[in-house]
């Protein structure tokens, strides 16, 4: 039961002290005795208890009641650090963003390097390549992926880089899809074929069979097709005529104008080689020697002076 003590009474008490070691009941000395200890806290001084409720105070000001808005960044970086999981958990973290962080340093990294293993006290991280060339790749980026990796995990956890040997990277399984219902047991229907077809598809196909296939042609079709017919034949005899029809010495078309582009060709050659001479020889001063069938004796014929024997 709660007892409330108001002023009036702890004036009544203290103006009979006298009286309450003689006929005051329980009740009443247990009010004295309480009367009593609030005077002798007080007579101690209050200075040290105002100072023990103001500091007091100012824990309980920063500590969180559970009912301010905090972001959960914030909430759980408190947690790791007093739990002493801030190493460990950065560490893991790291392994689980791999992905990501790869990502944020340069695109497709993340499917050919994989994230092996982490050391929490050295702060080394492990990264296997899958091909020489993203080897070299990670050593030349390894100050960016330090730098992303303490970006993403909050505190500079990650310290060192070191490229294992190249292999094959592991990528995560694919989800498996989720198992078909099985289908409702019965009876399995026979397979239809054309034997146990039923007598309508056998009507059906009687019929369609005798049908006639005729193939219509247009007249105009018709003979555009025979005119084309003719005028290749026509072009054939010429480029290749019956080899019985020539003379055993008269050479074959093709032949014949292969002939005259090797005359043409030789007469234009030799056109150009004494014009290329005469232009030399005028520029030069000397004498012009014109073709053997255009020379003509400009000189007199030499005399042979010679002894009489």
């Amino acid at each position: 039961m709660t007892e409330t003590i108001t002023g009036s009474q702890q004036d009544r008490d203290q103006e009979q002290p006298d009286t309450a070691s003689g006929g005051l009941s329980g009740v009443d000395l247990a009010r004295v005795a309480l009367h009593q200890a609030r005077e002798a806290a007080k007579t101690r001084g209050a200075s040290g208890s105002t100072r023990k409720a103001k500091r007091a105070s100012r824990t309980a000001g920063a500590r969180r009641d559970g009912r301010e808005v905090a972001r959960f960044g914030a909430v759980l970086q408190g947690l790791l650090a007093d739990r002493a999981w801030d190493i460990a958990a950065a560490g893991g973290g790291v392994l689980d963003q791999w992905p990501d962080i790869a990502d944020a340093v340069t695109a497709n990294l993340s499917a050919h390097v994989t994230a092996a293993a982490f050391n929490t006290e050295s702060g080394q991280l492990d990264l296997r390549p899958d091909s020489p060339a993203y080897a070299t790749q990670l050593r030349l980026l390894s100050a960016r992926i330090i730098a992303a990796a303490n970006d993403r995990a909050g505190t500079q956890v990650v310290r060192t880089i070191r490229v294992l040997a190249i292999g094959q990277t592991t990528m995560p399984e694919p989800r498996t899809p989720a198992p078909a219902p099985a289908a409702a047991t019965g009876p399995e229907a026979p397979a239809r074929t054309r034997d146990t077809a039923p007598p309508g598809f056998h009507r059906a196909l009687a019929a369609h069979r005798a049908v006639p296939r005729t193939r219509e042609v247009s007249l105009d079709i018709a003979e555009a097709a025979a005119r084309q017919t003719r005028v290749l034949r026509e072009l054939s005899q010429q480029a290749f005529p019956n080899p019985e029809e020539l003379a055993d010495e008269q050479p074959a078309p093709i032949d014949r104008s292969a002939l005259q582009w090797r005359r043409d060709f030789a007469a234009t050659e030799t056109a150009a080689l004494h014009r290329a001479r005469a232009e030399r020889a005028q520029r030069s001063g000397a004498a012009i020697f014109l073709p053997q069938g255009d020379r003509r004796r400009t000189d007199p014929a030499p005399t042979v002076s010679g002894r009489a024997g």
